[in-house]
């Protein structure tokens, strides 16, 4: 029921924290004044309206992406984004969520 729900909201039923821990890309998707105001440590912010430029950059990482904002609605939609251009990408939710683990 709770991977149901998740999926409904957007969430990843994957396992975040053991790609995280294979050297996944936490990327938050706010923008920058949202990122300074609070971030995970060793995120990268790139904001969802810039994300369709930043295509190049983000597959030149050459690892899976975690994406991240401040409720999980943006980084559903970034994720959706990335996965249509080849990019492994995951809804890690809130930026806290995403930081922790």
């Amino acid at each position: 029921m709770l991977n149901f729900l998740k999926k409904m909201m957007g969430g990843e039923t994957a396992d975040l924290k053991a790609i995280k821990a294979q050297g996944a890309v936490i990327i938050d998707v706010r923008t920058p004044a949202e990122y300074k105001s609070g971030h995970g440590k060793g995120s990268v912010n790139i904001p969802l309206n810039t994300i369709g430029a930043n295509i190049a950059k983000i597959k030149k990482y050459n690892k899976p992406v975690i994406c991240c904002c401040r409720s999980g609605m943006r980084s559903g939609s970034a994720a959706g984004l990335l996965k249509k251009e080849g990019v492994e990408a995951y809804n890690g939710g809130t930026w806290q969520s995403a930081d922790s683990l």
